[in-house]
């Protein structure tokens, strides 16, 4: 029985899971850092110090699930840990450090080796298996990984050490999708990470004005994004209208992206990640119109998952070589 532990400790959520390779995701259990009212986010000590917190319960919680789905002599044959945030020369973010200790720690008392993957990686398994489209790991594709920090699509491509490596191909050139939503989610009164209630209230909004999304070749602009919902807002537009307004401009500027692509490097397939991409509204429109696969909403937001389903792929490529 080959089940693999993954373990990540992003800048937002402390998370475990467990991969059978016969049953698929047996466990994918996370924690929320807890982020003070009026805040937009963590800095990276405290960060640091939430996951120290964290992380052995939601450890604890997962291989408690492991053993109910299991059986309580399961064994675990690897652990997978995202170390970075994305497959860069000189990515680096100090949270990490908990996660890769942890797993390192854990591995060496089992006997088993550590898998190394980027965050960024592992957001893009998670959409893959969550998305029914795994046979998509021996081919190249393009991914985009949008959330709180990161708005960028990345050509994948299938790499031995590392399952597939990602190149950025496309990014925001300034504010990040999930920055220009929790900001004007801020404006709008709601609470850090704006996301499910911004895409609530747009749901009963009208986008006020024409939406224009900025490109650059295939990188976008979204700093325009904050300021034009600040002035519509002060003009008297109704809260929905500008929520609506935020997630058509974000769906923009992330058609436009994905339209420059395919014409630079041909009919791939799309794929999109990252806890923006749980927003069900972008999620319709780009999937009518790409057929993209999309993580399912469990999967979109950070988590383990798919650095557990990582290092599970990367031992069946060793020894299948």
């Amino acid at each position: 029985m080959s089940v693999f532990l993954g373990i990540d400790s992003s800048n937002y959520t402390s998370s475990a899971a467990l991969y059978h390779r016969e049953k698929g995701i047996v466990a994918n259990c996370k924690q929320l850092l807890p982020v003070k009212p009026g805040e937009l986010g963590l800095r990276q000590s405290d960060a640091v110090f939430h996951h120290v917190k964290n992380l052995p319960g939601v450890l604890e919680e997962a291989l408690a699930a492991g053993r109910k789905e299991l059986g309580a002599d399961f064994c675990l044959s690897g652990v997978g840990v995202s170390v970075r945030p994305r497959d860069a020369a000189g990515s680096y973010m100090p949270c990490f450090l908990v996660g890769e200790a942890l797993a390192r720690s854990t591995a060496a008392a089992l006997n088993v080796p550590v898998y190394r993957f980027s965050h960024q990686a592992g957001h893009i398994a998670a959409a893959l298996y969550s998305a029914g489209r795994l046979d998509l790991l021996d081919k190249t594709f393009i991914a985009f990984h949008v959330s709180g920090g990161t708005t960028e699509a990345v050509l994948t491509r299938p790499d031995k050490e590392t399952v597939f490596h990602c190149e950025i191909v496309g990014q925001s050139l300034d504010l990040k999708a999930g920055q220009a939503i929790d900001r004007i989610g801020g404006l709008l009164g709601l609470g850090f990470p704006a996301g499910p209630a911004l895409e609530a209230l747009a749901a009963d909004g009208r986008s006020p004005r024409p939406v224009r999304p900025t490109l650059k070749g295939t990188d976008c602009c979204l700093s325009g994004l904050e300021n034009q919902s600040r002035k519509l807002l002060e003009q008297g537009a109704p809260a929905a209208d500008v929520a609506r307004f935020v997630l058509e401009s974000v769906c923009a500027a992330l058609d436009g992206m994905a339209a420059a692509l395919l014409e630079r490097y041909g009919p791939l397939p799309l794929v999109f990640a990252g806890g923006v991409m749980s927003n069900r509204f972008i999620r319709g429109k780009l999937t009518e119109k790409y057929g993209a696969a999309f993580a399912q909403p469990a999967f979109s937001a950070d988590n383990a998952a798919g650095v557990a389903l990582l290092a599970g792929e990367r031992e069946a490529l060793w020894h299948s070589s």
